[in-house]
């Protein structure tokens, strides 16, 4: 995920705290930095969160270095990247909706939260891109990305037929979804680092209307999205322009981690090197699942 072309950084203060689900804690910031905080515009927006370290009540926030964020000028185990539920400018205030996970310092920092704490927000970058003749819509999701998905019907029209599909642990991680006159919900348990996800499953049980202005939208766990990604566009052959498959997160993350740091030298440049061959990126990004997955990653 690449950075919004306006690189600042606001200081952001917790006014509000509401909890939505045993997974999902609402935080609403505000302060008189978020003034000048603006939106892409786009439901599936995402910025950096930059918690304090423990023990502290200010967050160090990175430096500017030609015209970029230097994140390397903060501790990058006090960032994490969330998506931005909504911003009312007016009010001057972004709602953040944190999932809640079993451990870790920005989770144990949201836990605790409550007004006056303060975070570091950047500017917000859009994923969601739907075509200009967006008729039908199939929405997949983990409970990491609810809260995008929720913000995608909100800004839903009214005529576009909408299929939603959401993967959680168990009942007590439902949320009130956002009314809309066409579009059909259903709630499956699985994945969520609880057990095995289901998300490939449930896309390749999904029927895709053959009428034109369709869009197929699937969030959630990296390596879930694998098979997800290689069914739209290597099996269905859906254009770019027709499909989104966004990896919120990694279960397992530190020891991923670890173990991509352990691969040799050459592999690990020739897996970066990929991403700047001069073909579509959706072509890079399968062939890059596949990589890794032939590295055991």
């Amino acid at each position: 995920m690449g950075d919004a072309p306006d690189q600042r950084v606001f200081r952001a203060e917790v006014v509000r705290v509401e909890d939505l689900s045993a997974s999902l804690r609402r935080i609403v910031f505000g302060g008189p930095d978020l003034a000048g905080f603006a939106s892409s515009g786009s439901p599936d927006e995402y910025l950096r969160v930059v918690v304090p370290a423990p023990g502290r009540t200010e967050p160090v926030l990175p430096t500017v270095v030609d015209g970029l964020l230097d994140y390397g000028s903060i501790d990058m185990d006090l960032l994490r990247t969330y998506t931005v539920r909504r911003h009312d400018p007016d009010a001057g205030e972004v709602t953040i909706d944190f999932v809640l996970h079993d451990h870790g310092v920005v989770t144990a920092w949201a836990r605790a939260a409550d007004p006056g704490a303060v975070v570091g927000l950047n500017l917000p970058t859009g994923m969601y891109d739907a075509p200009t003749d967006l008729a039908w819509q199939v929405l997949v999701a983990d409970c990491a990305a609810l809260p995008a998905l929720a913000r995608v019907l909100e800004q839903t029209p009214s005529d576009v037929r909408t299929r939603v599909v959401v993967e959680i642990p168990g009942d007590e991680h439902r949320i009130d979804l956002p009314a809309h006159p066409r579009t059909e919900v259903t709630w499956v348990h699985g994945g969520n680092g609880h057990r095995p996800s289901r998300l490939e499953d449930v896309v390749r049980a999904l029927p895709h209307p053959d009428a034109p202005g369709g869009y197929v939208w699937v969030a959630g766990e990296a390596r879930a999205l694998r098979g997800v990604r290689r069914y739209l566009r290597r099996e269905l052959g859906l254009p770019a322009s027709r499909y989104k498959a966004v990896g919120y997160w990694i279960e397992r993350a530190e020891e991923w981690n670890q173990r991509y740091d352990a691969l040799d030298e050459d592999t690990r440049r020739s897996l970066e090197a990929m991403w700047s061959e001069d073909r579509p990126e959706e072509d890079i990004e399968s062939d890059y699942d596949e990589r890794l997955a032939a590295l055991g990653l």
